[in-house]
C-alpha cells in the first residue's frame, strides 16, 4: 500500500506503568492500531516529563521514577485515525491525545517514481 499526501497523526502521552487487560498500555495500542491496519506506529519511552498532577518523571538515578513517561504515535489517512481514536479514548485511562495535520511522505528503497 502506498501512503502519501495528507493524513494524521495521532499521539498518546501516558505513563509507563498504564496497563490495558493485563499488558503495557503502549503495546496493547500499537498492536490494536496493527490489528485495524493503521499505516505505522512508534513508541517512543521519555528520559523526562511531567503531566496534569506536574509530578516529575525522570531517568536520573536520584529520582529513579517507575513510571517514565511515554508518546504513542500513529499515522494514517484522516479518515482512518479519526475512526481509531474511539478505540484509543476507551484504553487511556490517564492521558492525553492529540491530533495532528501532516503530510505523509513514503521514502522506499528502488527507482524514484518522479523520474
Amino acid at each position: 500500500m502506498k501512503l502519501e499526501g495528507p493524513g494524521k497523526l495521532l499521539r498518546i502521552y501516558i505513563g509507563e506503568s498504564n496497563r490495558w487487560r493485563g499488558k503495557p498500555l503502549y503495546e496493547a495500542i500499537v498492536l490494536k492500531a496493527r490489528e485495524r491496519g493503521l499505516a505505522g506506529a512508534t513508541v517512543l519511552r521519555g528520559r523526562l516529563g511531567y503531566g496534569a498532577r506536574s509530578r516529575i518523571h525522570t531517568t536520573k538515578v536520584l529520582r529513579l521514577s517507575e513510571d517514565l513517561p511515554v508518546l504513542v504515535q500513529i499515522i494514517d489517512t484522516a479518515e482512518r485515525i479519526e475512526a481509531f481514536v474511539p478505540e484509543v479514548r476507551e484504553m487511556v485511562e490517564d492521558g492525553l491525545i492529540t491530533i495532528e495535520d501532516m503530510r505523509i511522505i513514503q521514502c522506499r528503497p528502488g527507482p524514484d517514481p518522479a523520474q
